[in-house]
């Protein structure tokens, strides 16, 4: 019987790390609601502090790729999933509106940054040549799948119980997650004797050394934004991120129940329909991982945003016609491109910046998509304060969809087969 190549395990393991983290940082739309009736705080108060939450885990990506250089990729996932497990923690005993903040701002939000930023890129990079693209699709699967499976769960739990009881979940599963970590995972396959998955003996000599970096992690940061605001493909991919994360983590991720919740729909069928959306991004953005090896990325990433627009400018109509099989169809066209847009653009961050430096890069895209999205999750709330309704927030966003579009096709062609494979 032919043995599991480690690059695999390793697979799995980053997997289901992202899911928890994922879930963790998502169920914050499952509480607006809780929150606000226990605590009496305001919606735009509360969609503030995710807001933050959503800037933080965005900019700390390209901290995190600089720290996991600097200290080693197991112990970044260890303290990143330690904080996220103690901000759970911390979420039983909070009763101000600055410890939300603290907490669902500040700790979560950088708890989370590893996972949902450059570690699917790192895991491609060091454990990946064969298959590169499939495990980025994969890992980047599990960033919107896990931040959307559990939700039908956790509503449930707190309709039947209290917002408590659906904290508990979650911080039980970061637990496990922590053990996983600290058991099976490895810096780089030298670790466990063997090399990346289809790269010759020959090709590893050169490739890297497992040593840690001594640079300055906070130099490397600054650097590499100096280097990438040179590039009009910088702009161009921050620009389209940006948009990516004002449609989809900022908006639906946020306020996607609520938008439901005011036609009517309750709240644990608005978190099914989430979770729904969490099945077909497993199989759109995995089979996007695959296509981005073999299809011109920038005409990927112009169909996804060009389809998101539309379902976007779509979901008001489901809504208004409350119709549940419209909104049915709502979620699985949005689901298949929930985050679909990752592989091809870290395709083309590695195509633009070579193997090296993509995972930084990278990281400074996320972090502009996550400036996106918390544009969307307090804009969101502050256009429900204003009109009583969400409409104009994802009438606007399947606008700037459009834009998005555009931008992308003004980068040079990109053949994946031509793509650096070494640094």
């Amino acid at each position: 019987m032919k043995k599991i190549h480690y690059s695999w395990i390793i697979l799995v393991i980053t997997f289901f790390s992202i899911i928890v983290a994922g879930i963790i940082r998502s169920s914050s739309g499952v509480f607006i609601q809780p929150f606000e009736t226990e605590f009496g705080w305001s919606r735009p108060a509360i969609s503030f502090a995710f807001a933050v939450g959503l800037f933080l885990y965005g900019f700390s990506g390209p901290f995190m790729a600089a720290f996991v250089e600097r200290f080693g990729l197991k112990n970044v996932m260890l303290a990143s999933m330690t904080l996220l497990s103690l901000g759970l923690v911390l979420t039983f005993i909070m009763n101000q509106e600055w410890q939300l903040v603290l907490i669902w701002g500040v700790m979560i939000g950088i708890g989370s940054g590893l996972f949902l930023t450059v570690l699917s890129t790192q895991i491609g990079n060091r454990w990946f040549v064969k298959h590169r693209g499939l495990a980025v699709g994969i890992l980047t699967a599990a960033t919107a799948t896990g931040q959307l499976i559990l939700l039908p769960v956790l509503a449930s739990l707190i309709e039947t119980y209290s917002w408590h009881h659906a904290i508990g979940l979650i911080f039980c599963l970061s637990i496990v997650m922590l053990i996983f970590i600290l058991l099976f995972m490895k810096d780089w396959p030298e670790q466990v004797g063997t090399i990346a998955l289809g790269m010759t003996v020959d090709e590893n000599s050169i490739a890297h050394s497992d040593e840690k970096s001594t640079e300055n992690p906070f130099k490397i940061v600054w650097d590499s934004l100096m280097e990438g605001s040179k590039s009009k493909a910088f702009w161009l991919l921050a620009g389209s991120f940006f948009i990516c994360g004002l449609s989809t983590t900022g908006l639906i991720g946020t306020h996607f129940v609520g938008y439901c919740m005011s036609f009517g729909i309750p709240m644990v069928l608005a978190a099914s329909m989430l979770s729904f959306m969490g099945i077909f991004d497993l199989i759109g953005t995995t089979l996007s991982g695959w296509l981005s090896d073999k299809i011109d990325n920038r005409w990927l990433l112009f169909f996804y945003y060009g389809l998101r627009g539309l379902s976007l400018l779509f979901l008001p109509i489901a809504l208004n016609n409350n119709s549940i099989t419209l909104l049915i169809i709502f979620s699985i066209f949005y689901g298949l491109d929930w985050i679909a847009t990752v592989p091809p653009t870290i395709g083309l961050a590695r195509r633009e910046f070579g193997m090296k430096k993509s995972a930084m890069m990278y990281g400074w895209m996320v972090a502009f998509h996550q400036v996106g999205a918390a544009v969307a999750a307090y804009g969101g709330g502050l256009i429900y304060n204003i009109f009583d309704s969400y409409t104009w927030a994802f009438m606007l966003s399947g606008a700037f969809c459009a834009l998005g579009s555009l931008f992308v096709i003004l980068l040079k062609k990109h053949n994946p087969k031509d793509d650096v494979i070494m640094p």
